[in-house]
């Protein structure tokens, strides 16, 4: 009996092993966007010369930063630090910024 509940656990595990790594934390996802405070502002809003990220375009900025990535964009530090994040990561933060108010 005691193998059969331990066989049941561990299929249960495996089955919700999936899903739980594409559910991504909301503070994990603001501390990575929180590096971006430095030149982009707090929450995404930027100081006049720098580019405001707060309510702009999802799609559009998960393509600057993965232009930014692959080199296909020229910067002057966004290209090492966009290398920094995997794509899941990159669409979590550019989703967090979209998602704040300009």
């Amino acid at each position: 009996m005691k193998k059969t509940v331990f066989i049941g656990l561990a299929i249960g595990l495996l089955a919700t092993a999936g899903t739980a790594g594409a559910q991504t934390d909301p503070l994990q996802v603001r501390s990575w966007a929180a590096a971006c405070a430095n030149c982009h502002g707090t929450n995404g809003s930027a100081q006049p010369g720098n580019e405001p990220l707060a309510g702009a375009s999802k799609d559009e900025m998960l393509k600057k930063l993965r232009d930014f990535r692959s080199g296909a964009k020229p910067a002057t530090i966004m290209h090492q630090l966009s290398k920094g994040y995997t794509d899941e990561q990159l669409e979590a933060i550019a989703g967090w910024f979209a998602a704040q108010k300009k």
